[in-house]
């Protein structure tokens, strides 16, 4: 069984910063992809970014240049920075792994970005 747990969220002012971390139990986590999605009420869940386990990364190109995602394979945990965050980027934030053709999806993290 696979466990991811997000962290990180919380209201910031339009321009700031946060850091998300998604740590994962297991130790299958250092040999997987990991994404980052987020969602709205009442939207599809959108996807933000990937790492791979060698730590090449990809990310929508609307959020290239503000976010970064990267992985500490010792702490299991992946990470997602983000910067110059706008109104829009308000959304619940949830990390993905796929273990054994299997989804696993941690439980979200609220960001909320004030203007």
């Amino acid at each position: 069984q696979v466990q991811l747990v997000e962290s990180g969220g919380g209201l910031v002012q339009a321009g700031g910063s946060l850091r998300l971390s998604c740590a994962a139990s297991g130790s299958i986590f250092s040999i997987n992809a990991v994404d980052w999605y987020r969602q709205t009420p009442g939207k599809q869940r959108e996807w933000v970014a990937y790492i791979t386990r060698g730590g090449i990364t990809n990310y929508a190109n609307a959020l290239k240049g503000r976010f970064t995602i990267s992985r500490d394979n010792a702490k299991n945990t992946v990470y997602l920075q983000m910067n110059s965050l706008k109104p829009e980027d308000t959304a619940v934030y949830y990390c993905k792994t796929v273990f054994l053709s299997r989804d696993y999806w941690g439980q979200g993290t609220q960001v909320t970005v004030s203007s």
